[in-house]
């Protein structure tokens, strides 16, 4: 295994020696900190692209897209985006809103048929398409990943919508980061536009964007043009799917992403059709109820996160699950876009990106890597000490919970019959209580494999009320699911 990985390393150096341009330029310092990613950290390639006033100044791919095939990377090799999928899906969603076939401001159910979003608290209609791209809806952490290896295959997004899209918190109460808002999404864009969701992304936005590398999924026959995705180990991922691919799906290369970019700071690139108008995409980059709990100084609009650094206003978007770790950042007052695609998982974009941005943005500073916060001993607010009684909701069937506030700072969850667990990472702030625990939760769709429950609880006066996610453990470096189910519990006298 050791001499098969430094083979893998020494070929990866030699790539990249035989990748450097012989003219040195103002971007070779980024180049040796790649070199560093792909020899110190294993990584097996990076692409990387950077557009300036309308033009790409730079783009370049390092070390190996497939190492068993030994297929070098270069700046149109596709890969894996993951998230980066968002902004891209929301910007076919806002071609549909501009000829006036959705508005933003109606209901998401209003879109969806006979199967909907349901309220488990607040209002459905107050659920507005706006908010579900915006992780405002109410909906809660979702995903559900689908090996091509493995016997289980994905539902139909009808399925998925009946049995995981509840309201778990007030629309426009509470920012959640939710997958599941995504699939809907795409499943909106299908049913509206009458094509398949893959299809109309092609034809409205790929083409007319002059992104001929840029696909859902892998495209037929842009196999030999694909990175493979490499888990922790150096060995390749078996191809995956999702039940939101509109969150997660899409495959582009460096050199696409950029001028996608290109297109959101309104630069006019050859080959471009102006397929939104420039109020279209500046509504795009405005926050959604900024009033929900978010990150100070950040928010986040229709399928992009927006924040303020260094003295830049940064639209962007980041992506990450297996074998995929990639960022694209905008920067709309000095016309600049960075693009960093990687096909494993790791840090390497946001300290190759950050690199990047300190040579073309005077006064930028690198990012801290970011860590896991201490969660300081837990004490209950009088509010919270005691017992709490209520049910848990399945798609099949509903569950007797009891959590237990001591005095001492344990809490003792009690889930059915089950023996009771004591509940770990404990934290209260903003009324909202969050917590981990080791439970069974009565779903099929959970019991494949191994998980932790956490729970996410809204104090509202005498109830607590909100989702117990069933978050499947690492198996293999393959990421599983995380399934939320609605959870409200009641203060006993």
């Amino acid at each position: 295994m050791k001499s098969t990985l430094m083979c893998r390393f020494v070929g990866a150096v030699i790539f990249f020696f035989y990748a450097i341009p012989a003219q040195a330029d103002r971007f070779d310092p980024v180049r040796i900190a790649i070199r560093e990613q792909l020899v110190e950290n294993g990584v097996p390639s990076v692409a990387v692209a950077v557009m300036q006033d309308g033009k790409i100044v730079w783009e370049e791919g390092f070390g190996w897209a497939d190492r068993e095939r030994q297929i070098a990377a270069d700046a149109n090799t596709m890969y894996s985006l993951a998230s980066i999928s968002k902004p891209i899906t929301t910007t076919g969603l806002m071609t549909l809103v501009q000829n006036g076939k959705i508005d933003l401001d109606r209901p998401a159910n209003d879109y969806l048929g006979n199967v909907g979003l349901t309220a488990r608290v607040g209002d459905e209609r107050a659920a507005t398409v706006r908010r579900v791209a915006g992780h405002t809806a109410g909906l809660p952490l979702h995903y559900q990943f689908f090996y091509a290896d493995e016997a289980v295959a994905r539902p139909p997004m009808g399925e998925t919508i009946q049995r995981y899209a509840n309201l778990v918190s007030a629309p426009g109460d509470r920012y959640q980061y939710s997958n599941l808002g995504f699939g809907i999404l795409d499943h909106i864009i299908s049913r509206v536009s009458g094509s398949s969701y893959a299809d109309f992304m092609r034809r409205e936005v790929f083409l007319p964007l002059g992104l001929t590398r840029t696909t859902i999924d892998i495209g037929a026959g842009l196999e030999p043009y694909t990175a493979t995705r490499y888990d922790r180990n150096g060995q390749p991922i078996p191809f995956y799917t999702f039940d939101h691919p509109g969150g997660s799906a899409v495959f582009s290369s460096a050199h696409d992403l950029v001028r996608f970019a290109g297109f959101h700071l309104k630069n006019r690139l050859p080959g471009q059709k102006p397929i939104l108008s420039t109020a279209m995409i500046d509504d795009m980059h405005r926050p959604i109820d900024p009033q929900a709990d978010r990150e100070e100084g950040s928010g986040y609009g229709i399928g992009f996160n927006v924040r303020t650094k260094d003295g830049c206003r940064v639209v962007s978007h980041t992506g990450g699950m297996a074998g995929v770790a990639t960022i694209m950042q905008l920067f709309p007052d000095r016309n600049v876009a960075i693009v960093v695609l990687t096909n494993s998982s790791s840090a390497a974009p946001r300290i190759i990106a950050d690199k990047i941005a300190a040579i073309m943005l005077p006064g930028w500073k690198p990012s801290p890597a970011p860590v896991e916060p201490k969660t300081p001993p837990f004490s209950p607010t009088p509010d919270l000490a005691g017992t709490w009684k209520g049910t848990l909701s399945t798609p099949e069937t509903e569950m007797p919970i009891e959590l237990v506030f001591q005095s001492d700072g344990l809490i003792r969850a009690t889930f059915g019959n089950q023996l009771p667990t004591l509940v770990s990472k404990a934290r209260f702030e903003r009324d909202f209580f969050e917590g981990d625990l080791s439970a069974r939760i009565p779903n099929p769709d959970v019991g494949r494999y191994s998980y932790f429950v956490h729970l996410a609880l809204k104090l509202d006066g005498a109830t607590l009320r909100g989702s117990a996610t069933a978050i499947g453990d690492a198996d293999n470096a393959r990421v599983r699911n995380a399934l939320a189910h609605w959870l409200s519990l009641t203060k006993q006298p």
